[in-house]
C-alpha cells in the first residue's frame, strides 16, 4: 500500500498486532488514542471469540469496558476468552494491551434470542429519538462527519452545538481494522464511547473524561449507522454519570452509560467548530 493512501479505519493489522492510524488520535492528547478505537478493538476480539466457538446468532446483550489507563498511539494487541458457556449465553472477558501492560478491559454477555414474553410491562413514555432527516445526510453507506442536535438543530457544524441543550448524535461507524468490514456489534460498541459527547458536552465544551462504557442491547443494530441521545446526566464533586438512548433507523435498541471525571484543566473546546474523530 502506498504510504500516502488515506487509511479510513482506526487500526492497520501488522505482524505485531494493530497499529493505530491517524484517525484513532484523541483530542485530549496527540499521543493518546480515543475510546472509540479502543472499544471497537475490544468488541472485535469478543466477536471473534464467539465466532470461533461456533456460537453464531447470539445477541451481545451486555458490554462493559474499563478505560483505566490511557492507550497510546503505539502497536496494540487485543484478545478475548470465554469465561462461561451455556445453552442460552456466552460470557467473555477481553483485554487490550500495549508493551505487555493491560490498558483496557471488557466483559460481555452474549444471549440467545427467543420469543418475547406475552405480559404487559411498563416502558418509558414520550417521544423516542430518530435519525436526522434523510435529505440532510450523505447516501447510506458513505462515511461522514458525525451529526449532532442540541439546543440547535441537526448539523455537522460542531460550533453550533456547544451549548447546554440536550445533545444527540448520528454517526456511521468507522471500520476497526483497515480492509475489514465493520460489523453492527463493532459499530455500536465503538460509537457507545460517544456517550460522552452527548452527556458531557455543555456550554463550555467537554469538561469530563470517561473512565468506562456500559452498553445494554435488546438486539443488534440494523446497520452500522447509529445514534445516541442523552437521557440523563448527574454529577457530584467532579464525578459524573451520563446515560444515553441507543437507536438505529428502526428505533431504540438499548442504553449506554458512562462514568467520568471532571477534566477542566484540559477541556475539549469545540466552539470553533473543531471536528472530533468520533469521540474524545
Amino acid at each position: 500500500m502506498n504510504e500516502n493512501t488515506f487509511q479510513f479505519a482506526w487500526f492497520q493489522q501488522s505482524a505485531a498486532g494493530f497499529d493505530p492510524l491517524p484517525l484513532a488520535q484523541s483530542l485530549w492528547r496527540a499521543d493518546q488514542m480515543h475510546g472509540v478505537a479502543v472499544s471497537g478493538l475490544l468488541a472485535r476480539a469478543l466477536e471473534h471469540a464467539v465466532t470461533e466457538a461456533g456460537r453464531t446468532g447470539l445477541v451481545p446483550a451486555r458490554y462493559h469496558v474499563d478505560l483505566f489507563r490511557p492507550a497510546r498511539m503505539i502497536t496494540t494487541t487485543a484478545s478475548a476468552r470465554i469465561v462461561r458457556e451455556g445453552p442460552r449465553l456466552v460470557l467473555l472477558d477481553a483485554v487490550v494491551e500495549q508493551e505487555g501492560a493491560v490498558v483496557a478491559r471488557a466483559g460481555a454477555t452474549f444471549l440467545a434470542p427467543s420469543a418475547d414474553a406475552a405480559g404487559e410491562v411498563w416502558t418509558a413514555p414520550g417521544e423516542r429519538p430518530t435519525p436526522p432527516p434523510a435529505d440532510l445526510l450523505p447516501t447510506p453507506g458513505e462515511h461522514h462527519v458525525p451529526w449532532f442536535a442540541s439546543a440547535a438543530p441537526w448539523s455537522d457544524d460542531f460550533g453550533d452545538h456547544q451549548n447546554g441543550g440536550r445533545h444527540q448524535t448520528w454517526q456511521t461507524a468507522v471500520p476497526i481494522v483497515y480492509g475489514e468490514e465493520c460489523t453492527p456489534f463493532q459499530a455500536v460498541a465503538s460509537i457507545a464511547d460517544a456517550t460522552s459527547m452527548v452527556t458531557n458536552w455543555g456550554s463550555r465544551g467537554v469538561e469530563h473524561i470517561n473512565t468506562d462504557i456500559d452498553l445494554a442491547l435488546s438486539r443488534l443494530p440494523d446497520s452500522t449507522r447509529l445514534g445516541l441521545r442523552a437521557a440523563d446526566h448527574v454529577s457530584s464533586a467532579g464525578i459524573a454519570v451520563g446515560t444515553a438512548e441507543v437507536f438505529d433507523a428502526t428505533g431504540v435498541i438499548g442504553t449506554a452509560t458512562i462514568t467520568s471525571l471532571a477534566n477542566t484543566r484540559r477541556t475539549v473546546d469545540l466552539s470553533g467548530g473543531v471536528e472530533p474523530r468520533g469521540a474524545v
